[in-house]
């Protein structure tokens, strides 16, 4: 037995001289942990994570002495193959992959701000010919990806699902390495899976009226997965109680990591390989970066009521849902929010002019104690707002304490927000 346990210790010796970065990687990761035990704020997340489906996904990022970023990632609870709804983040791909198309389309005159006119094919698609909220009435994708970062609107999100199609959309997110990533719906209207994969026929004109280009109706179909995703105990149909579990196999699913690295793919492109970066030219990205970062207040088309819109609306992590909360003008938030069913996400990048400080943050919770969907009953201002404001402030705190090599140089992500 002493032999043998000689011989054990012996190989694992060998191990560790072998694969240190395999048994590293074993190494557990604490330090959001200690981030959160140290505020009693989080008290309760901590008891809760697991019913609660906390995830959280912290990017430190550090320069070096040429300002080129290394990354260092941590995480909370992060469960490979949890399923949580996305909800509104799935907007985010689909903006990148929209002007992605356009690049490859490569037409003469084709661009974010041409003309793009949705025509129908069926009786429950959606025909727009005029943009109420542009200020010369033309519907663009420029300004379909405005209203999805400044207030997450979903008529825009449909808008460019449609020019994508759902084919186009599967395709793009497997060969940037997500295969588990699926956006197959429109949000907020009530289609079937077939509905879904039926896309409206497209137009973009020039100043004259003429087609630059034109796209008929898509249909899908290719097999999209059967998530086989069943939650909580019970659902409203109407003012009917359906005492079983809600059905989310036929939902979207995009995982809190991939989501974190899409958005990094965007602000850090040079950070990824080639084949995972969105095919964007500088133009694109700076337009990107600066509606992510932008409030409602600072754009003039579309035009948002203060009353309504308040500067931190889209801004979940620092800010929760506190319409007087003042705003840190030297600090921007670049970043995708999502709320349905009772989930609350956001992914994030900050960046702090004023103290030089950055980093990567994204997070999600289950807000829904009674496990009832569709009953507007759920715990957003109880424990989610409050957990997304918390936990941005916190990782904050710690990213301005943290003692850095090199100071990073931040000016490529300054941008002139007037109100245009």
């Amino acid at each position: 037995m002493r032999y043998l346990q000689l011989s054990v210790i012996l190989l694992y010796s060998l191990c560790v001289q072998a694969q240190p970065s395999a048994l590293k990687h074993l190494k557990k990761d604490t330090l959001l942990e200690s981030i959160l035990r140290s505020h009693p704020a989080f008290a309760q997340v901590q008891q809760h994570r697991s019913d609660w489906n906390v995830q959280i996904v912290y990017t430190e990022i550090n320069r070096n002495k040429r300002n080129k970023p290394s990354f260092t990632d941590h995480s909370f609870n992060l469960q490979p193959g949890a399923y949580f709804y996305p909800a509104s983040t799935v907007k985010m791909p689909i903006a990148f992959l929209a002007l992605e198309k356009l690049n490859e389309l490569n037409i003469p005159g084709l661009d974010m701000n041409t003309t793009m006119l949705t025509d129908s094919a069926t009786a429950k698609q959606d025909h727009v010919y005029h943009h109420p909220l542009a200020g010369d009435g033309r519907p663009t994708i420029a300004h379909y990806i405005k209203q999805i970062f400044l207030v997450s609107d979903n008529d825009a999100y449909n808008r460019l699902y449609e020019f994508l199609g759902q084919e186009y959309i599967q395709r793009k997110l497997k060969e940037k390495g997500y295969p588990d990533a699926v956006i197959r719906h429109r949000l907020s209207v009530s289609l079937t899976d077939q509905q879904n994969r039926q896309t409206n026929p497209i137009r973009f004109i020039d100043s004259t009226g003429k087609t630059i280009y034109e796209q008929p109706a898509q249909n899908n179909t290719n097999a999209l997965p059967n998530l086989n995703m069943f939650q909580g105990k019970g659902y409203m149909r109407g003012s009917k109680l359906i005492n079983e579990p809600f059905n989310f196999s036929e939902k979207n699913r995009v995982y809190l990591q991939d989501l974190h690295n899409m958005l990094k793919a965007v602000m850090f492109p040079e950070s990824v390989s080639a084949k995972q970066r969105f095919k964007l030219t500088q133009t694109d990205l700076n337009f990107l970066r600066r509606w992510m970062s932008s409030y409602p207040g600072e754009s003039k088309y579309p035009e948002y009521p203060a009353n309504e819109y308040w500067p931190s609306y889209v801004k979940f992590l620092y800010y929760g849902s506190e319409k007087q909360s003042p705003i840190q003008q030297h600090i921007r938030i670049f970043n995708k929010v999502g709320d349905a069913y009772g989930y609350l996400a956001d992914i994030a990048y900050f960046a702090d002019f004023q103290n030089n400080i950055e980093f990567i943050l994204s997070a999600t919770v289950y807000c829904n104690s009674d496990g009832i969907f569709n009953d507007d009953h759920y715990d957003y201002d109880k424990i989610g707002f409050p957990f997304m404001r918390d936990l941005g402030k916190a990782v904050y705190q710690h990213a301005l304490k943290r003692v850095k090599k090199h100071s990073p140089n931040l000016k490529n992500f300054v941008y002139t927000y007037q109100r245009d």
